[in-house]
């Protein structure tokens, strides 16, 4: 079974700069999807980035220019470079693998992004 570590949040003011980083135990090539998620204090957990086997992206609309994720197979990470963050991106992120009939979960990095 697959483990994902993420690493890589912390405190950061208004317009700043943070970059996820999230570990796999082994190979990232057996997940169809890895992603970014967040879940902020009351809410609902939701989508940030996903990246596809084939390398396509997906961004919630609040991340589009301003979030990037990228993947390094030889490191068997993949990564979210986050830019202009704003208050609202304050939030548990988590990253998630999945492969066909199962899903994997880190348990999270917290982000607080202050005004």
């Amino acid at each position: 079974q697959v483990q994902l570590v993420e690493s890589g949040g912390g405190l950061v003011q208004a317009g700043g700069s943070l970059r996820l980083s999230c570990a796999a135990s082994g190979n990232i090539l057996v997940f169809n999807d890895m992603g970014w998620y967040r879940q902020a204090p009351g809410k609902q957990r939701e989508l940030v980035a996903q990246i596809t086997w084939t390398g396509s992206t997906n961004y919630v609309h609040s991340a589009k220019g301003r979030f990037t994720i990228s993947r390094d197979f030889a490191k068997n990470r993949i990564y979210l470079q986050m830019n202009s963050l704003k208050p609202e991106d304050t939030a548990v992120y988590y990253c998630r693998g999945a492969d066909i009939g199962s899903e994997y979960w880190g348990q999270g990095t917290q982000v607080t992004v202050s005004s």
